[in-house]
């Protein structure tokens, strides 16, 4: 047997092939992650931060990640939120280290420079000294030394942040497919916190946004979808890519006979396992149709969330990056105020389906951690993305992956490559 050898492109280009193809040293590159949390991360773009729920009274906090930098959003004494950068402008230590709490204002542990919930420095010690020495000049100007502050949009319930003053309003920046889509899930009743979980994935944050968008695998891979008949290749499905590439969404209708039915494609699919089965059926079994749709289904908000649902199931995941080959996922559940106790106990279920150790979710995150160092070895191989042809229009069909060469149209503008 013979190896060939494995050569490293000269230059970065990307295959001839154009989108049907992506170059494996996009996954591991530092210098194109480098450009990626610039152009997408601290550029013109709307990231994630936080659920208005979640910072309920004013002085209540919440740490979160815009990229790689961490931020805390907080409410101001006016009700307003505000996102700051969570680094200290004195030394650039950490301010706040708790998850959520409450307090008056934010407080360096470090030297204890203490700043307004805008942000706004308002004291530090010893600034004129002490017993005669030391203390910073007297040209020292307290107002150009606050916290770095972030553009805020509040929609429904839900909150973004941006570094840049130029990037469009939230609403234009979405488009009205997916700000139709938001505001069914976050903008109809207030929001209620149920609850997160968090994990650190081995991979680059680009696997797993294309896994996200790649229904291809989701009945073969995930044997509680195809088993329990909650997504199937024979069932409905749409995906549907928006904005150029820059985002997408999801949905099916949701069958309850469809696990009962046998035609061409699900005698392929061989995760479907007949042994499989499940104490609590509500998991999967019992569905209120809250929305009056019948409607399942998720969208990407690039650059940083999946908004999902599985039945009653509200979740959002938070891609975190966490370098060029790893990444985190935040997964924070999500009710309504006005949910009754069977709704309560029904989403709790039913959000065992996602998250970590999710029955549908699990193996996604193994898959990803494996491929990672394979990646890497071979910097100089392709991915292939032909299934579904070689276009980015919407598709009626599960087997496609028109959502990923869809997003690597838009990836190759941004990025310029």
């Amino acid at each position: 047997m013979t190896t060939a050898a494995i050569e490293t492109p000269p230059a970065k280009c990307w295959p001839e092939d154009g989108i049907t193809r992506v170059p494996a040293w996009i996954y591991s590159d530092p210098d194109i992650y480098a450009r990626e949390m610039q152009t997408f991360h601290y550029g013109k773009t709307w990231n994630f931060v936080g659920l208005d729920c979640e910072v309920p009274e004013p002085g209540s906090f919440k740490r979160s990640w815009v990229g790689e930098r961490p931020v805390i959003m907080v409410r101001d004494h006016d009700g307003t939120i505000n996102v700051v950068e969570n680094r200290c402008a004195h030394r650039g230590s950490l301010i706040c280290w708790e998850t959520r709490g409450k307090a008056r204002d934010l407080s360096c542990p470090y030297h204890h420079w203490s700043y307004d919930l805008k942000g706004n420095l308002m004291g530090l010690p010893f600034l004129r000294g002490a017993q005669g020495k030391g203390g910073m000049p007297r040209g020292f100007d307290k107002s150009q030394h606050g916290l770095t502050r972030l553009r805020v949009a509040v929609r429904g319930g839900t909150v973004w942040a941006t570094y840049s003053e130029d990037t469009l309003s939230f609403e234009e920046y979405t488009g009205p497919e997916i700000l139709e889509r938001l505001d069914r899930l976050v903008s109809r009743r207030p929001l209620r916190l149920v609850g997160y979980s968090r994990q650190m994935v081995k991979s680059n944050w680009k696997l797993y946004w294309e896994n996200s968008r790649d229904p291809y695998h989701a009945t073969l891979m995930h044997p509680f979808l195809s088993t329990f008949g909650i997504l199937r290749t024979d069932g409905d499905y749409h995906s549907v890519p928006l904005e150029g590439g820059k985002h997408e969404y999801t949905y099916s209708q949701f069958d309850p006979e469809l696990r009962n039915r046998t035609s061409e494609a699900s005698q392929q699919i061989k995760s479907i396992s007949n042994d499989l089965k499940i104490q609590d059926t509500e998991v999967v079994t019992s569905v209120i149709d809250e929305f009056n749709d019948g409607m399942m289904g998720a969208f990407q908000l690039f650059p940083t969330v999946l908004v999902q649902q599985y039945f009653n199931c509200l979740v959002v995941r938070h891609m975190i990056p966490k370098g060029p080959g790893a990444h985190e996922l935040a997964w924070t559940y999500f009710g309504y105020a006005d949910d009754d106790e069977k709704m309560r106990e029904l989403r709790l279920k039913q959000s065992n389906l996602v998250g970590p150790a999710g029955f549908v979710s699990l193996e996604d995150s193994e898959v990803l951690s494996l491929m990672q160092p394979v990646v890497e070895s071979r910097p100089d191989s392709q991915q292939v993305l032909e299934m579904g042809g070689h276009g980015t229009g919407a598709q009626s069909t599960m087997m496609t992956e028109t959502l990923i060469r869809a997003f690597y149209e838009f990836y190759r503008r941004e990025m310029k490559l």
